[in-house]
């Protein structure tokens, strides 16, 4: 039975630990390595590594049990040589490249592995023999690690896309690597052996499912994609004849933990458990001798469930074959607290549903847990602090010797954030601008605790509070404030508003689309975005296409009410009355000034009278003034006439 292959990075790292499935290791939401022992159901140990929130654990494979020594070279005590030789290595892989070995006899880090990676780790697979390790990045990069020395010892480019998955076959000559492509790696020469291809999405699962070499086509392994409900079984033939998979077992949902039983003959089956995403175990049994065209259904699923008058699904986590055919070992429950059982199945029922009370089992585990939490001794006369919003006072815990008052205030309960909402009153603050500005900044600050608060709750009227404000800048400021952990969920209760509630879409893009403009590289790095937000996109999807056809009839209607429009204002011009309101007639000069003497009033008749006299006086004295001027001019003839007589004697 060979060692677990490595996780994925897709889920939470969970591996037993080979041939006598002794302890659990688990790498959690929180970053950090619990080892539990599955004899006594009880946390082993705990390591916390130096980046475990930046460079979180993407995958773990505990190393094959030997007595070599092993890691960087130096002088050891005669009382660590015997503990070297027994030592149980598991290695880590993280998001920052490096990968951490950690011992388990020691429970300590055992050595780190850096420098040969610069993208995340996505697999480690150990070599059976030789104290060496092999591991596969998003930088599209197979690193071989000497452990012996610390440091790289050949590294080479395995695909286009990352290396999603490892494995080392049983006489370690052969790797097989993966990303959407299947190679098989000469380890010797490092060059590709066999290409398979059939896999759509990244490989996330490989193993070598017979002990038998290459030479009598007896050599198989097992592969399983993301996203994929099939696991293929590839045969490595002499003629090269192998591209197609010649066996599939199919599944429930995608895989999640794997393990498996290796044949080492024809006349041996190959055993297998497959723990699915939905929580649920299959087990499988087949003899590999050449193609078979059905996919083969599993001989056993197993189903976990709690012990309520509505049962409710545990969730598997992990399962582990033993020597025995019919016993299990499985863990169930959170990654946080998992739970440990040997089982023994009847393989002969094709369903089981086995039920536990897991808060028992929790409980049991709890308490002979040795805890390093220590609880503070709290004294009568210290003052307790409890976090409120800034500028308000938390009730305090006083002892009783106090007054009567301070009694009092120690007995009234601590309000909740909405109550103090309530009781805000910024009237103190003087200047308006200031108080504008603490105003803005407590609202901001209150909606991001409330809209946590809400989503965790699922508390309709703290949501509705927040998602009724209709101003962009706290809209973006609280977006921008929201964790990362509540993001996700937000979306969600968006969407679900955007179905049940069509007229509140305005207001509802309007806080996703600052939830996209703030958050969409977190929402990129989801590894289920698609399935996750897929209610989303098709709702937005067809909400378009519906958008199409109502332009058209917009328009239709458009053209309608113009149309009716145009003969209402027609009909309203012909009823207009053409009679002219004034008329005016232009009459010759004659008839004006008769018109206009006889207009003159008789008192102004004796003025133009006299007007007149005086008129015809000036116009005598002009004519005098006429004469008067020709007389001289005939003078001056005379006299020049006279001179010209003279002149001519």
């Amino acid at each position: 039975m060979a060692a677990d292959d490595g996780i994925s990075s897709l889920q939470l790292p969970c591996v037993f630990s080979p041939k006598s499935r002794q302890y659990l290791a688990v790498c959690a939401q929180d970053g950090r390595l619990r080892i539990w022992n599955t004899d006594s159901k009880t946390l082993h140990q705990e390591y916390v590594p130096s980046a475990h929130l930046s460079a979180t654990c993407t995958c773990l494979s505990w190393g094959p049990c030997r007595t070599a020594k092993e890691g960087p070279q130096r002088k050891k005590r005669k009382s660590e040589a015997a503990q070297v030789e027994k030592v149980d290595l598991l290695a880590m892989g993280t998001a920052a490249g490096t990968v951490l070995i950690y011992s388990t006899v020691k429970g300590a880090l055992h050595c780190t592995l850096d420098g040969g990676h610069s993208g995340g780790v996505n697999c480690v697979h150990w070599h059976p023999e030789d104290s060496l390790l092999y591991s596969g990045s998003d930088d599209t990069n197979i690193v071989e690690w000497d452990l012996q020395t610390g440091k790289t010892r050949s590294k080479w480019k395995a695909d286009r896309s990352a290396v999603t998955s490892l494995c080392v076959s049983p006489d370690g000559k052969l790797l097989l690597s993966a990303g959407k492509i299947i190679k098989m790696w000469d380890l010797d020469t490092k060059e590709v052996y066999r290409k398979f291809t059939g896999h759509s999405t990244a490989v996330t699962t490989l193993c070598f499912a017979t002990t038998r070499p290459p030479d009598g086509n007896g050599l198989y392994f097992v592969s399983g994609a993301a996203h994929d409900r099939l696991l293929s079984v590839w045969q490595v033939r002499e003629d090269g004849k192998d591209k197609n998979s010649v066996v599939s077992f199919t599944l429930t949902d995608e895989p999640q933990n794997f393990d498996l039983v290796k044949s080492s003959s024809k006349e041996e089956a190959v055993r297998l458990a497959v723990v699915c995403k939905d929580g649920q175990l299959h087990l499988f049994e087949h003899f590999l001798n050449g193609p078979f065209k059905k996919p083969l259904s599993p001989s056993c699923t197993v189903q976990m469930s709690d012990t309520r008058e509505s049962p409710m699904q545990i969730p598997l986590l992990a399962a582990a074959l033993e020597v025995d055919p019919r016993s299990v070992v499985l863990a169930y429950g959170s990654h946080l607290q998992p739970v440990m059982e040997r089982v023994e199945i009847n393989t002969a029922e094709r369903h089981i549903c086995l039920t536990r009370d897991i808060k028992a089992n929790l409980s049991i585990s709890m308490e002979t847990t040795v805890s390093k939490v220590k609880t503070p001794i709290v004294n009568a006369k210290s003052k307790v602090l409890v976090p409120g919003l800034p500028g308000h006072q938390a009730p305090l815990k006083v002892g009783s010797q106090g007054t009567e008052k301070r009694k009092k205030d120690a007995d009234t309960k601590e309000m909740s954030i909405a109550e103090r909402l309530r009781e805000i009153d910024l009237s103190v603050v003087s200047s308006q601008k200031g108080a504008a500005k603490v105003e803005a900044s407590l609202q901001t600050d209150n909606f991001a605790v409330l809209l946590v608060q809400g989503l965790e709750s699922n508390d309709a009227a703290t949501l509705n509070k927040v998602l009724q404000t209709n101003k962009a800048s706290l809209i973006k400021t609280t977006v921008s404030r929201l964790p990362l952990s509540a993001v996700l969920p937000f979306v969600e209760e968006l969407t679900k508003r955007l179905q049940g509630h069509p007229t509140m879409a305005i207001q509802m893009l309007r806080w996703l689309k600052a939830v996209l403009v703030h958050h969409t590289s977190y929402l990129a790095s989801l590894p289920d975005l698609n399935t996750q937000l897929g209610v989303l996109y098709h709702m937005i999807e067809s909400r378009v296409k519906m958008f199409h056809k109502l332009t058209k009839l917009h328009g239709k209607l458009n053209l309608l009410m113009t149309q009716v429009a145009t003969n209402d204002s027609s009909n309203r011009l012909t009823d207009v009355d053409h009679t002219a309101k004034l008329v005016y007639e232009e009459e010759s000069s004659d008839e004006d000034e008769a018109s206009g003497d006889e207009a003159l009033p008789d008192e102004e008749s004796d003025h133009w009278e006299e007007d007149e006299a005086m008129d015809e006086d000036e116009e005598d004295k002009d004519d005098e003034d006429s004469d008067s001027r020709t007389e001289p001019k005939a003078n001056g003839d005379e006299d020049m006439e006279h001179e010209n007589e003279s002149e001519e004697e």
